[in-house]
């Protein structure tokens, strides 16, 4: 699946391209399943100025049109120099902007993100775990340093990230309020959440609680708004933003009690061995909202846009 334009989720198209062959410190994997993330749909609509800058101004460049960042399948042939892993293998991972999970077959650096699937879980379930759960642990881990008695307000709390960071909170003794709609209320205390929030009718911020860390997934709230109900000393997290969000994590460094933090989770290396470690101990589970086929990708774009989406949305790449 790919696409030439940017645009609405129709602007993918499935084609037949030449099958990828791995360069000599590279594994061609015959990929099983992939997602569909609010980070592809930014990429294929070429959302902001920085996007573009990396994918192209007019229009994507021929690298970046097969989109798919979570993989996860069987690896098929590994170049000459690989050591890590031989054909057969079960493998997850995270292809970054190079995408091209959205194929057959997809070729990547045997010393990148990838990892072997943790035992006990399918293709399909694996694949939900790459970006979510690590992104989650570099934001609550490597950047808040977050301790056992904090206490954790999550907006979006019902997302991929927000599940994911729900579980990893809560394993790390964190004190975890979840801030999600309603209707998501017992799927998030399923997975570990103290209260809920229901964002249609309370605001989380104007409630008199305060929080140690106020990790938005979905970039619904402000550092603005959130600083009012933050402890000294707290931080405000953020997954989404541009140019301008770097500068006010650089700048929060420096400055103020208070901290904004921001940034990107791309070599997930390690993260990925942790995720396996947790889903090991029974920390962490996938959770899958639907399903699609690759065919069907267009509609689960849809649907991942309509903003109705818990958790993952799960393409299952051999049902072409």
């Amino acid at each position: 699946m790919l696409y030439e334009r940017y645009g609405g989720p129709e602007v993918l198209q499935l084609r037949e391209v030449p099958k990828p062959v791995p360069a000599e410190d590279q594994v061609c994997i015959a990929v099983g399943a992939t997602t569909v993330t609010a980070a592809c749909g930014m990429m294929r609509r070429g959302d902001t100025a920085m996007a573009r800058l990396v994918l192209g101004f007019g229009r994507p460049r021929k690298r970046f049109r097969i989109l798919g960042m979570e993989v996860a399948g069987v690896v098929e042939s590994v170049g000459a120099r690989v050591t890590r892993f031989r054909p057969g293998d079960r493998v997850f991972g995270f292809t970054g902007f190079g995408a091209g999970g959205y194929a057959q077959y997809v070729c990547m650096r045997a010393s990148g993100s990838l990892a072997p699937i943790p035992t006990g879980l399918s293709v399909e379930e694996a694949c939900t775990l790459v970006d979510a759960p690590t992104t989650a642990l570099y934001f609550l881990q490597a950047r808040a340093r977050i301790r056992a008695g904090d206490r954790v307000a999550i907006v979006g709390a019902s997302g991929s990230i927000g599940t994911a960071a729900i579980q990893i909170a809560r394993h790390l003794g964190a004190e975890v309020t979840a801030v999600c709609s309603g209707k998501n209320a017992e799927l998030v205390r399923s997975l570990g959440a103290h209260r809920v929030v229901d964002y249609t009718t309370d605001d989380f911020s104007k409630r008199g609680d305060t929080y140690d860390i106020v990790f938005d997934t979905v970039g619904k709230s402000t550092f603005g708004a959130a600083r009012g109900c933050l402890a000294p000393g707290g931080r405000y997290l953020l997954t989404t933003g541009g140019f301008v969000a770097f500068l006010r994590d650089a700048w929060s460094r420096c400055f103020g009690s208070r901290k904004f933090v921001f940034g990107m989770s791309v070599d997930k290396r390690a993260a990925l061995a942790t995720v396996s470690e947790l889903v090991a101990g029974g920390a962490l589970r996938p959770v899958i909202d639907r399903r699609y086929a690759l065919k069907e990708i267009v509609e689960a774009h849809r649907y991942v846009e309509s903003g109705r989406k818990c958790g993952n949305v799960v393409i299952a790449v051999e049902a072409v």
